[in-house]
């Protein structure tokens, strides 16, 4: 490409200089007296000398790269790796339910009033006078020697007849000859009016207490 610019500017140098010559060579035809059609055709013979420029050579486009293999990088053999064909161990995990809701059952209705009773409904009650049932005379005579004293209590069992039936100590004297005297007394000699349930005489129980004095 440089050198076809440099013999273009070659040629066109040349021309200069010639027509250069040609303008000297003109002048000096005039001055000389030299004919003017032979002046005329030198010019036009110099003038018409066509400057063909040289056409520009197309540079050949450049070869294309070469391709540059790829080596492949080495590939490394898979490692075996050992898989358990067993299964997996599952554990069964028991989950006892939520407890029942606690229900509370109804409260029990209460229960009926007994029947009015039909008549009048007491204990047994005695007939005459308690205090005569044990007296000074019955008084033991060892106690009564030897002035001991104390009060029992008693509790009798009244048949449906009035009658005792049972005699039972429910707070001693501290004298065990005071307190066998109270209920043999009380035994033989206490009368009682029967207790009554619907009106009707039934068994029962009275309480009381024989209070042993020595007597003045």
């Amino acid at each position: 490409m440089a050198y076809a610019e440099q013999k273009m500017s070659s040629n066109r140098l040349i021309a200069l200089i010639v027509v250069a010559l040609l303008h000297v060579l003109l002048a000096y035809g005039l001055i000389t007296g030299l004919a003017y059609e032979g002046v005329k055709k030198a010019i036009k013979r110099v003038t018409t000398v066509d400057i063909e420029e040289e056409v520009k050579k197309e540079e050949p486009p450049p070869p294309p790269p070469k391709k540059v293999e790829t080596v492949p990088p080495p590939v490394a053999p898979p490692v075996k790796i050992n898989v358990s064909t067993a299964p997996p161990k599952i554990e069964t995990v028991t989950v006892a339910p939520p407890p029942a809701p606690i229900v509370l059952a109804p409260p029990a209705p209460a229960p009926a009033p007994p029947p009015a009773p039909k008549g009048p409904t007491s204990n047994p009650q005695p007939r005459g006078n308690p205090g005569s049932w044990a007296t000074p005379n019955d008084y033991p005579s060892r106690a009564l020697r030897e002035e001991r004293t104390g009060t029992t209590g008693f509790r009798v069992t009244v048949d449906a007849s009035g009658r005792v039936i049972d005699c039972q100590v429910t707070s001693s004297s501290g004298h065990a000859d005071l307190d066998q005297a109270t209920c043999q007394n009380v035994s033989r000699r206490a009368r009682f009016k029967p207790a009554l349930e619907d009106g009707q005489p039934v068994q029962g129980t009275y309480s009381n207490r024989v209070r042993w004095v020595i007597p003045e």
